[in-house]
């Protein structure tokens, strides 16, 4: 079957976007959404290594699980981020929402790098930090749906995959750049200096990212499937009750994808291996640094990855890319714990690095996939829902899940086969989903959107 004419990747005048025009729009995806997620993951990585004593010590051996409680917390919030960047960017546009985002996360990252611990002002302390971390959540439940539309419906037909991936490639290097900072400032303030004023300027720090991220995205031209959209007067009224009076089911499954691949992320993104490998009473106590090290090096073979998944997936498919992922998490999995409790950091960044590839390729086609799931009326509330939902599922708690595990067998391998459980989940949603690369994105073939991707539903 012919696959028809696609408005995506013009302009309102209907000539095609010039290269140059895209290369910007790639070039302030990456860039803005490395932001958010070193906004968000340099939360994760202090929980795993300080906050536990900064913030939570009355609580003794129970402080390290309601330390990473407090990551899931604001996973609980995403939704909230996600109805909202939904509704007015389905109404207002992609880019208003964009720029928003960035500032609100900055904010409240910013924030936290000046709050006064428990000690300075007792309970106050943890109730700020969970506030500023809520409003964390609700910037990256807006963040991630945004950019990918900017990137997948300025992107030729065939090369959405690719183009896809560079909102995604955000995750790893927002990784990188949280995890390379701690790492130096482990250096520079090394001990107690750490804990009494180290972990607080690669917060401090996001006050610069946030004003270069904003000078990127504005320069940005908005989504082209909005512009007409906006110009055809087709924007949808109330695109959530839209979403879920016709595409409730498609939502769920679509989260389930998701929550395969976040949970087994989270490991890392969650600070989970960071506070494991690093814990003064826990089986390994390896330094600080090098463990930090291994997780920015990891997170490489992760942006690789999942650049590789995004260009495959215009070859041969989203479905069948992600198919070979789950296969590749699964052994991941299983390979993790074994190499990291040697105690030996280069088999533990081995084995970080072996699970990245997995993620990589069940990461990398995310962003085309969920764009070719839902109409162009309600694509922003589609991808954004169904995401948010999904890490609530998956990573939102995965960290605390993990600990909790542990502590109650005294082993690892509950951990694994929670993971391994996860990895099944989102391939089983992902047989469930139809092959849909290359539908054209344009609000003139809202008709085809709109028909069911999931197996067993009618295609009409």
């Amino acid at each position: 079957m012919s696959i028809p004419p696609d408005t995506a990747g013009f302009t309102p005048t209907g000539t095609i976007a010039s290269p140059v025009d895209r290369r910007r729009v790639v070039f302030a995806t990456v860039v803005g959404t490395t932001v958010e997620w070193y906004d968000f993951f340099i939360y994760a990585t202090a929980v795993g290594l300080v906050f536990g004593q900064l913030f939570f010590a009355p609580l003794g051996p129970n402080s390290a699980i309601v330390a990473f409680a407090t990551v899931g917390v604001s996973f609980l919030f995403r939704p909230l981020g996600a109805f909202l960047a939904g509704h007015f960017g389905d109404k207002y546009g992609r880019k208003v929402v964009l720029m928003w985002t960035l500032i609100l996360m900055g904010a409240a990252t910013a924030l936290i790098g000046v709050l006064p611990t428990y000690e300075a002002i007792g309970v106050w302390a943890p109730i700020f930090l969970v506030l500023l971390r809520i409003l964390q959540g609700i910037s990256a439940g807006g963040e991630w749906g945004g950019a990918v539309l900017m990137a997948v419906e300025h992107a030729p037909r065939k090369r959405r995959g690719v183009f896809g991936a560079s909102p995604q490639i955000g995750v790893p290097l927002g990784l990188l750049l949280a995890s390379g900072v701690m790492a130096l400032m482990a250096m520079i303030a090394p001990g107690d200096a750490f804990l009494e004023w180290g972990w607080r300027v690669p917060f401090l720090l996001s006050v610069v990212l946030i004003f270069i991220g904003w000078y990127v995205r504005r320069r940005v031209e908005e989504s082209p499937v909005f512009t007409e959209l906006a110009q055809r007067k087709e924007k949808a009224r109330t695109p959530i009750v839209q979403l879920f009076a016709k595409h409730a089911l498609l939502v769920f499954i679509a989260a389930l994808v998701f929550a395969g691949n976040n949970a087994v992320g989270y490991m890392t993104t969650g600070g989970y291996i960071q506070g494991y490998a690093t814990n003064p009473d826990g089986p390994l106590v390896l330094e600080r640094g090098p463990v930090l090290w291994a997780v920015a090096g990891s997170a490489v073979t992760w942006l690789l990855s999942t650049l590789a998944a995004g260009f495959i997936s215009d070859r041969i498919g989203r479905r069948t890319t992600y198919i070979i992922g789950w296969v590749l998490q699964l052994v991941g999995v299983f390979l993790l714990f074994p190499l990291v409790n040697t105690g030996d950091i280069w088999l533990l960044f081995t084995g970080l690095a072996i699970l990245t590839i997995g993620l990589g390729f069940t990461y990398g086609p995310q962003a085309a996939l969920y764009s070719e799931l839902f109409p162009a009326s309600i694509r922003f509330s589609g991808v954004s829902i169904s995401y948010a939902i999904g890490a609530i599922l998956g990573g939102a708690f995965a960290p605390t899940i993990a600990t909790a595990l542990v502590q109650a067998t005294g082993s690892t391998l509950s951990v694994t086969w929670y993971l391994a459980g996860m990895t099944v989940i989102g391939l089983i949603a992902t047989l469930l989903l139809r092959d849909r690369s290359g539908i054209p994105l344009g609000p003139d073939h809202e008709a085809a959107q709109s028909a069911s991707p999931i197996y067993g539903l009618s295609k009409a």
